[in-house]
């Protein structure tokens, strides 16, 4: 038995004017997704529990089959994972955005998706400048892609690490246009060290070429997401079969690091709207000779509704159906499979960022009768018969078959 998991970032939403009140969803051209609505179940889910922000860390955590209540420590840590940052118990490992400030408001939190070679040379010199102007600086920063990017700050104590993980830091996408003091972690003295570096990175930032030539440049860094190194038990150990993820996002990646599934390297993903998403299908198909599961992530849905762009939100549903979901399942005609279909949490055009809405799921199984369910979509799946449940649960279900 094969299966695969399809999270569209983002993709459900609300009703919209520009659509007579019907969702991207609604709209988009997804023949393939469709078929597997039509020959599957529908309903909702929830993918972030109470008492927590709705990110696509806690959500995808979920997803992949992990309670967050019993394993979340932060997203600093899920995607310091992915690239190999070792730590210690003292280490509190922070989400570092690149963005742009201006007149000490939240103007772009992603600096116009400044690249990763220009962001590259931008953090490598605030290691240089805060090192040289404080001799021996607590903290590191490391690059990621385009504006997603770490900041490591060694503390002195078990103590101090814990108490400095559970501060609460605001995402910079859920401030866009707000003042930054308005939106600051607190007094105690370590988040005084932390806002302090946030500020300070300006007068570094501000003077370098890289900005010089950029129409919206990385002026300043905003910390926030942090926490300790997660210990996850193995997929493998949990659920007794060999997962691997496909996405663009370090974040995914790093909870499958944790999780000891295989992170598949897929030329030309980038987590944008320039995501090569035939890459993404074919890279889908030979992952899944190798293994039993395949978590395969696509962020496009999620930017363009930070960004508030509706055309490319339809476009990125509609690339996904094309290339990804349809090939991947066309490949698995004539063997025993299940498929799941599902966002992570909705990101509404209208408000620009994320939302603890219910999500639609489909789910289909080779072996298992259809319900009513017509579509994907946030009212077709209404017709359908999965029960809503902790998101956390799902790939038990899938497994299962409870559905």
């Amino acid at each position: 038995m094969k299966y695969v998991i399809f999270i569209l970032d983002g993709s459900s939403d609300l009703p919209l004017d520009e659509l007579d009140g019907k969702t991207p969803l609604m709209v988009a051209n997804t023949p393939n997704i469709d078929k597997i609505a039509k020959t599957g179940c529908g309903g909702l889910t929830n993918n972030v529990p109470d008492g927590y922000t709705p990110g696509s860390d806690v959500a995808n955590m979920s997803i992949f089959g992990y309670n967050p209540a019993d394993y979340y420590t932060g997203r600093g840590p899920l995607e310091a994972g992915s690239v190999g940052i070792d730590t210690t118990p003292c280490d509190v490992i922070f989400r570092c955005n690149t963005i742009f400030e201006k007149d000490g408001k939240m103007e772009d939190f992603n600096a116009g998706h400044i690249t990763t070679p220009e962001a590259d040379v931008l953090i490598k010199g605030l290691n240089e400048y805060f090192q040289e102007k404080y001799p021996g600086f607590k903290g590191k920063f490391y690059t990621g892609i385009s504006y997603r990017h770490l900041f490591v700050y060694s503390c002195d104590s078990v103590e101090d690490a814990e108490i400095l993980a559970n501060i609460k830091t605001m995402p910079p996408h859920d401030i866009s246009g707000e003042n930054l003091v308005d939106n600051l972690f607190g007094d105690c003295e370590l988040a005084q060290e932390i806002q302090n570096i946030m500020f300070e990175s300006k007068e570094f930032l501000e003077s370098q070429e890289v900005n010089q030539k950029r129409e919206i440049p990385a002026n300043m860094v905003w910390l926030w997401g942090q926490g300790v190194t997660p210990k996850l038990p193995s997929f493998k150990e949990t659920y007794g079969l060999d997962a691997a993820v496909i996405t663009g996002v370090d974040l995914l990646k790093g909870i499958g690091v944790f999780a000891g599934m295989e992170i598949v390297d897929v030329p030309g993903a980038t987590g944008f709207f320039d995501t090569d998403y035939e890459s993404k299908g074919k890279c889908g198909i030979e992952a899944l000779k190798n293994n039993d599961v395949l978590f395969i992530h696509i962020e496009a849905p999620d930017e363009a509704g930070h960004a508030q762009l509706l055309d490319e939100k339809v476009k990125a549903i509609e690339q996904i159906d094309k290339f990804i979901v349809g090939p991947i399942v066309e490949s698995l005609e004539g063997e025993d499979f299940k498929v799941a279909i599902l966002p992570d949490h909705p990101t509404p055009i209208d408000v620009g960022t994320h939302t603890r809405d219910d999500v639609p799921v489909i789910m289909y199984s080779s072996d298992k009768s259809a319900d009513e369910c017509e579509g994907f979509n946030e009212v077709a799946v209404l017709d359908g018969c999965i029960a809503k449940k902790e998101g956390y649960k799902l790939m038990q279900r899938l497994i299962d078959g409870d559905f």
